[in-house]
C-alpha cells in the first residue's frame, strides 16, 4: 500500500480543476478521469460497494460494520476538484524537519513562503511540509482530506480489533464552483451523520457556515460617439461604480472577520452600452442575510427610478444556508469529534466557517455534516502547503471518531 504522503503527492499531481462556465457534471473531464482512477484505487484497497455515480460524479464506498450490535452509520466526505488557479504540472516539494526559515519555492520567480507574510509557518517547526513550486496551487483543498479518509479506512481494514459500525465515504466533484453537492444522493448514502474533511489547521471543528447567495446585476447603457455624447451617453462602467458605491464599503471580505458578513464584487465586465456585475453575499445570521439581499433589490429600484429606465436588472439566487440550523438540533456529531480530538491531545478550535463546504448543503438534505481539519493552509494559490504530521493527526481523528461511536 502507498503511504499517506505517496498517495497525497500522486493525487495532487493530477489536474482536477473545476470550471464554472461548464454545463457538464462533473464540470471537467479531468475530474471524471480522477473519479475513475479513484474507483480502481478503492477496490484495490479493499473497500466494499465502490461505485461511481455517472449522474452526479460522486464516488462512494463502504467499510462494513464489524460489531454485532446497532451502531449509527457515519459518513466521511471530501471533494477532489481544485480551485480556479493554475493546476497544470503541479510539482509538490517536500521539506523535512522544517526549521522555521523562509522557504524559497521558486528562485527564478522570486516566490518565497516567508514568515512575515505567513506567520502561521511558526506552528510547523519540526514538521514535514509539502509545498508547491511557486507556479501552481497544491490541491490540498481537498485532496488532503480525501487521502486522510482513504488512509483511515485502510487502517480500519488492517486492524479489525478496532470496533466500528458501518462507514460510508463519498468523494465528489465541483465543490469549488459551489454546485458539487447539489446532486448528492443523500437517501442512498445511509449515514446518520457525516463529516467533511475540508478544514485547514489542526483542531478546526466547524458546524456553522455562511448563508450564501449570488447576485448578478446586468447593466444597460447608451453608446454614442464621445464627441457628441453630452446628455446622451450612459456609460455602464460609471453605472457599475454608482451601484457599488451604494453598498457599505467596509462590509467586504478584506474588512470583516468571524461572524461578520460581507458583499464581494467578484466579477465586473463592462462596455459602454452593457455590462455585468457579479456579487456574492454572505452572512451567518439569517435575518441579516435576508436584509443584505433586500439591499440589492432596494438599490436596483432606487437607481432605475433615478434613471427613469431599467438600467439595472437583478437576478438573485441562493447558494447554501448555515448548516447550524440543522446540526444544533442534535449535536452528537460535533460532540464526538470534539471528544476524539481531546483524546488525541488536540485542542478543538470550534469556530464558524467563513465560507461553505459540501456539508452546508448535505446537512439540509437530512445528514448533519460538520467540517473538520485537514492540516493544510493557504488554500487556492502558490503558497498553499500541508503538514504531513497534521495530516496523520487527521487520520487518527477519523479513526477515533469511529471508535468512540461504538461506545455511545
Amino acid at each position: 500500500m502507498e503511504t499517506l504522503l505517496e498517495r497525497f503527492i500522486r493525487y495532487c499531481k493530477m489536474n482536477t480543476r473545476s470550471n464554472e462556465s461548464s454545463t457538464t457534471v462533473p464540470s471537467t473531464q479531468s475530474q471524471v478521469e480522477f473519479a475513475e482512477m479513484l474507483v480502481k484505487d478503492l477496490k484495490e484497497c479493499g473497500f466494499s460497494e465502490v461505485e461511481l455515480n455517472r449522474s452526479n460524479g460522486f464516488v462512494t464506498a463502504t467499510i462494513p460494520s464489524n460489531v454485532d450490535y446497532p451502531v449509527d452509520t457515519i459518513g466521511f466526505i471530501a471533494h477532489f476538484d481544485t480551485a480556479d488557479f493554475n493546476s497544470e504540472n503541479i510539482q509538490p516539494q517536500i521539506v523535512e524537519n522544517y526549521d522555521g526559515s523562509d522557504l524559497v519555492l521558486n528562485k527564478e520567480l522570486n516566490k518565497v513562503l516567508d514568515n512575515k507574510t505567513f506567520p502561521n509557518l511558526k506552528n510547523y517547526v519540526g514538521h514535514t511540509l509539502i509545498t508547491t513550486d511557486g507556479t501552481t496551487l497544491l490541491g490540498a483543498d481537498d485532496k488532503a482530506g480525501l487521502v486522510e479518509i482513504v488512509h483511515a479506512m485502510i487502517y480500519l481494514l488492517a486492524h479489525p480489533e478496532v470496533k466500528h459500525g458501518e462507514i460510508r465515504v463519498a468523494f465528489g466533484p465541483d465543490e469549488e464552483i459551489g454546485r458539487g453537492a447539489n446532486l448528492f444522493d443523500a437517501p442512498n448514502f445511509r449515514a446518520k451523520f457525516a463529516y467533511t474533511l475540508d478544514g485547514s489547521k489542526i483542531g478546526e471543528l466547524e458546524y456553522e457556515s455562511f448563508n450564501a447567495a449570488k447576485a448578478v446585476v446586468e447593466l444597460s447603457g447608451v453608446s454614442v460617439h464621445p464627441g457628441t455624447a453630452k446628455n446622451q451617453m450612459i456609460n455602464c462602467a460609471k453605472l457599475a461604480f454608482e451601484f457599488d458605491s451604494l453598498l457599505p464599503q467596509n462590509e467586504v471580505p478584506e474588512h470583516t472577520e468571524k461572524y461578520e458578513g460581507f458583499y464581494l464584487l467578484h466579477d465586473l465586465k463592462t462596455e459602454i452600452d452593457h455590462g455585468t456585475m457579479t456579487y456574492i453575499i454572505r452572512d451567518h445570521d439569517k435575518e441579516n442575510f435576508l436584509a443584505r439581499k433586500q439591499t440589492f433589490v432596494d438599490n436596483v429600484d432606487y437607481l432605475n427610478n433615478k434613471y427613469k429606465a431599467e438600467r439595472f436588472k437583478l437576478t438573485l439566487s441562493d447558494s447554501y444556508y448555515n448548516m447550524k440550523e440543522v446540526i444544533e438540533k442534535d449535536m452528537k456529531c460535533v460532540d464526538l469529534a470534539k471528544k476524539a480530538m481531546e483524546n488525541l491531545g488536540i485542542t478543538p478550535i470550534i469556530k464558524p466557517i467563513r465560507g461553505g463546504t459540501d456539508g452546508s448543503k448535505i446537512s439540509f438534505m437530512g445528514i448533519p455534516t460538520p467540517n473538520i481539519f485537514t492540516g493544510a493552509e493557504n488554500y487556492h494559490g502558490p503558497f498553499e502547503f500541508a503538514s504531513l504530521n497534521d495530516m496523520n493527526k487527521a487520520v487518527e481523528t477519523i479513526v477515533e471518531i469511529i471508535r468512540l461511536n461504538t461506545e455511545v
